[in-house]
């Protein structure tokens, strides 16, 4: 295990920090693909905004910065608005969400974060942390190709390299020992990345045409208040994310960072990483679930490591060669590997109703912890204009409701807290 604050000599630190690039990259060029920007500027933004938020947060909380899927359907329905400014008045928009995180940051810093425990007892936290987990088990599925729809029917080659990749991350962080338990993921990733080449699923010709060196298409946002009101609604989406993974991070790691450095800390500099996002052309940033999965899964929870992905993305976003040799990894074998790091996740949310001795005998319990699965779970979603509310963020806010209507009556009844 390598803790928070260890220090891994550079050749262990490389391909530590190497395996949580191949974690987050898929996930975080596909939305800049779907908005059909450069992916270099979010992968540059991801590294730049990561390194401040480990700065801002004094090197306590391992956290890396991806690009965030809330923003995709109110982008959209910005880009195929013409009248509402196109990309630059969505850029203008992730501004004013981080400008709200920031806010948001400052309210918690006056208020102090004991209302959080009203707000998120364990049986809505434990539940939530779970579902971080398991809403993405349908992505990874589709990833790995085991629906057969991944951007072409099924194929052999697709299944055998996500199933080559999933054998060798798992049985690696079984049977491996020292420093090799610790990148089972970065091995599965290669082993699938060969097996993708001998079932022809990589182009190398991508990379060897693509350039050494390029800078990322950077522009400048506008300010058009239709986009700002369309973008705001999914800003409370990514903030029950955001509180998730604080919380699932924080049991993983065996620290708590709601109260140092602090959830407020940890917003402000989120929020700072967005800001300057959208002032040079990225895509909003989030914690990512991936590379939470990962340090679960390795025991390596060193910001040092963390920095350094951080770094060799900023280098990635300039080189061309390696940018297209990263993104040429195949989807089946990013399938393999989430198959599992989501499990891992979904794990640490029961592991976490464990351990805080959640009573079910109480009846609010059960009723916390049944509300939060059900909605997260089955599908249901609300609609607010062009954001839709599912998933993690529904179960969260019924889950937050909920306690503080409990917590109201208790404090009528005189009972204790959950």
């Amino acid at each position: 295990m390598l803790d928070v604050d260890a220090r891994p000599r550079l050749s262990q630190a490389l391909p530590l920090s190497l395996q949580h690039l191949f974690a987050m990259f898929g996930a975080t060029v596909l939305v800049p693909f779907i908005f059909k920007i450069d992916p270099s500027i979010s992968i540059l933004m991801n590294g730049v905004g990561t390194l401040l938020y480990l700065v801002v947060c004094r090197g306590k909380i391992p956290a890396y910065l991806g690009s965030s899927f809330a923003f995709i359907a109110p982008v959209t329905a910005i880009l195929g608005n013409p009248a509402l400014g196109g990309y630059g008045a969505a850029q203008g928009a992730f501004v004013a969400f981080g400008l709200f995180f920031v806010a948001v940051s400052a309210l918690v810093k006056v208020a102090g974060t004991r209302w959080l425990d009203v707000m998120l007892p364990p049986s809505v936290m434990g539940a939530v942390v779970a579902i971080i987990g398991l809403e993405l088990a349908p992505v990874a599925a589709n990833m790995a190709g085991f629906t057969g729809t991944v951007d072409a029917a099924l194929t052999p080659g697709i299944l055998a390299t996500s199933l080559v990749t999933l054998t060798v991350t798992a049985t690696g962080a079984v049977v491996l020992r020292g420093f090799f338990a610790m990148i089972p993921v970065l091995l599965g990733v290669v082993a699938g990345y060969v097996t993708g080449i001998l079932m022809g699923l990589v182009d190398l010709s991508v990379v060897a045409n693509a350039p050494w060196w390029r800078l990322p298409a950077f522009s400048a946002p506008t300010f058009e208040a239709g986009a700002v009101i369309m973008i705001l609604p999914a800003a409370f989406v990514v903030l029950a994310e955001h509180i998730g993974h604080l919380a699932v991070t924080g049991e993983i790691i065996r620290r708590d960072l709601m109260r140092d450095p602090g959830l407020a800390r940890s917003l402000f500099a989120d929020g700072c990483s967005n800001i300057l996002s959208g002032f040079v052309g990225a895509t909003p940033n989030t914690t990512y679930g991936e590379n939470i999965g990962v340090m679960a899964m390795t025991k390596v929870y060193s910001v040092w490591v963390i920095g350094g992905a951080a770094v060799i993305a900023v280098f990635v976003a300039f080189c061309g060669k390696l940018s297209a040799l990263v993104s040429s990894v195949p989807t089946a074998a990013m399938g393999g590997v989430c198959f599992m790091l989501f499990g891992v996740v979904a794990v640490a949310g029961i592991r976490m109703l464990i351990e805080r001795r959640v009573d079910y005998s109480r009846p609010d319990n059960v009723a916390l912890t049944s509300v939060v699965l059900v909605a997260g779970l089955s599908g249901t979603a609300i609609k607010f204009g062009t954001v839709e509310v599912k998933g993690m963020a529904l179960a969260t806010f019924a889950g937050i409701a909920l306690s503080l209507v409990f917590a109201g009556l208790r404090r009528l009844q005189k009972q204790p807290p959950v």
